[in-house]
Protein backbone atom coordinates (compact mmCIF):
# COMPACT_ATOMS: atom_id res chain seq x y z
CA UNK A 1 0.00 0.00 0.00
CA UNK A 2 0.98 3.40 -1.05
CA UNK A 3 0.07 6.59 0.80
CA UNK A 4 0.41 9.99 -1.90
CA UNK A 5 1.20 12.31 1.03
CA UNK A 6 1.76 15.17 -1.23
CA UNK A 7 -2.26 14.75 -1.91
CA UNK A 8 -2.73 14.08 1.76
CA UNK A 9 -1.02 17.19 2.80
CA UNK A 10 -3.19 18.81 -0.24
CA UNK A 11 -6.16 17.79 1.11
CA UNK A 12 -5.54 18.47 5.02
CA UNK A 13 -4.56 21.65 4.51
CA UNK A 14 -7.77 22.66 1.86
CA UNK A 15 -10.37 21.03 4.88
CA UNK A 16 -8.19 23.07 7.58
CA UNK A 17 -8.66 26.34 5.47
CA UNK A 18 -12.50 25.56 4.60
CA UNK A 19 -13.47 24.67 8.04
CA UNK A 20 -11.65 28.42 9.11
CA UNK A 21 -13.34 29.95 6.92
CA UNK A 22 -16.81 28.85 7.70
CA UNK A 23 -16.32 29.26 11.01
CA UNK A 24 -14.98 33.15 10.44
CA UNK A 25 -18.69 33.52 7.97
CA UNK A 26 -20.92 31.86 10.94
CA UNK A 27 -18.81 34.37 13.61
CA UNK A 28 -19.73 37.51 11.51
CA UNK A 29 -23.70 36.11 11.06
CA UNK A 30 -23.62 35.75 14.87
CA UNK A 31 -22.39 39.51 15.50
CA UNK A 32 -24.66 40.52 12.93
CA UNK A 33 -27.35 39.22 14.83
CA UNK A 34 -26.13 40.36 18.01
CA UNK A 35 -26.37 44.03 16.23
CA UNK A 36 -30.46 43.36 16.00
CA UNK A 37 -31.20 44.32 19.45
CA UNK A 38 -32.82 47.21 20.06
CA UNK A 39 -31.59 47.68 24.17
CA UNK A 40 -34.05 49.53 25.25
CA UNK A 41 -36.83 52.05 24.23
CA UNK A 42 -36.59 53.67 21.53
CA UNK A 43 -37.22 58.02 21.10
CA UNK A 44 -37.03 60.64 18.17
CA UNK A 45 -34.31 59.91 15.50
CA UNK A 46 -31.76 57.08 17.72
CA UNK A 47 -34.50 55.01 17.31
CA UNK A 48 -35.08 55.26 13.30
CA UNK A 49 -30.91 54.65 13.77
CA UNK A 50 -30.93 51.76 15.62
CA UNK A 51 -33.90 50.11 13.15
CA UNK A 52 -31.47 51.05 10.15
CA UNK A 53 -28.59 48.91 12.39
CA UNK A 54 -30.87 46.23 13.11
CA UNK A 55 -31.66 45.88 9.72
CA UNK A 56 -28.17 45.60 8.79
CA UNK A 57 -27.61 43.43 10.97
CA UNK A 58 -30.58 40.92 9.88
CA UNK A 59 -29.25 41.42 6.49
CA UNK A 60 -25.59 40.37 7.65
CA UNK A 61 -26.41 37.46 9.69
CA UNK A 62 -28.85 36.16 6.60
CA UNK A 63 -26.19 36.18 4.07
CA UNK A 64 -23.56 34.48 6.41
CA UNK A 65 -25.86 32.06 7.26
CA UNK A 66 -26.75 31.45 3.67
CA UNK A 67 -23.38 31.18 3.17
CA UNK A 68 -22.66 28.44 5.67
CA UNK A 69 -25.56 26.54 4.53
CA UNK A 70 -24.54 26.25 0.69
CA UNK A 71 -21.22 25.10 2.32
CA UNK A 72 -22.53 22.41 4.27
CA UNK A 73 -25.03 21.32 1.06
CA UNK A 74 -21.97 21.39 -1.61
CA UNK A 75 -19.93 19.03 1.07
CA UNK A 76 -22.69 16.74 1.47
CA UNK A 77 -22.93 16.65 -2.51
CA UNK A 78 -19.81 15.72 -2.53
CA UNK A 79 -20.17 13.33 -0.38
CA UNK A 80 -23.45 11.48 -0.97
CA UNK A 81 -22.45 9.32 -4.98
CA UNK A 82 -26.35 9.36 -5.37
CA UNK A 83 -26.56 13.33 -5.93
CA UNK A 84 -23.76 12.99 -8.65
Amino acid sequence: MHVDWSALGKVAAVSLGVTVAVVVVFTFGVLGLSRTGTGGAETGNAGSGRSAAASAGRAQAALCFLACAAVVAYGIYLIVPRFH
